[in-house]
């Protein structure tokens, strides 16, 4: 006898999982948007601040894609939400956006890993590399602090 396998319930359970991280994906960025505009403010010097702000560009850049990707996915607009609050503190909101991006690295570098379409898994590696190098100007601007 052979066993059983239901795959159309592999395959829903493998497309539930990928929709809960492309929401989780997107409710990350809104959140790192909302604090990399506050640490750009509370930046020592215009250069920092200058650097932020670019690296907030690039969560805004992903947060559109994974919204189309969402939408393209689902026929729905997401309900984007807060999830992270931003500490108040400079020194203390570059420490938390350093960690946040090297654990959303790997988080991103997972769900490429899983996307069939060559088009998810392609924008997920990409954004998966900017996050790299968001926690490199992070540690750097978090070790000048000292």
């Amino acid at each position: 006898m052979y066993p059983f396998t239901n795959y159309y319930d592999a395959l829903y359970r493998q497309s539930n999982l990928m929709l809960t991280n492309i929401e989780k994906a997107i409710n990350g960025e809104y959140s790192a948007i909302d604090c990399y505009a506050k640490l750009a403010n509370l930046a020592p010097n215009e250069k920092e601040r200058e650097r932020i702000l670019e690296i907030r560009q690039d969560e805004l850049k992903h947060f559109q894609e994974f919204v189309q990707i969402y939408r393209q996915l689902t026929g729905h607009q997401p309900q984007a939400k807060i999830i992270e609050e931003c500490p108040g503190q400079y020194r203390s909101g570059l420490e938390f956006a350093l960690q946040d991006e090297q654990e959303t690295v790997d988080f991103y570098l997972e769900i490429a890993d899983n996307a069939s379409d060559p088009i998810i898994k392609t924008i997920f590696q990409r954004a998966a590399a900017d996050e790299q190098n968001h926690a490199v100007w992070f540690l750097y601007f978090f070790s000048k602090s000292k």
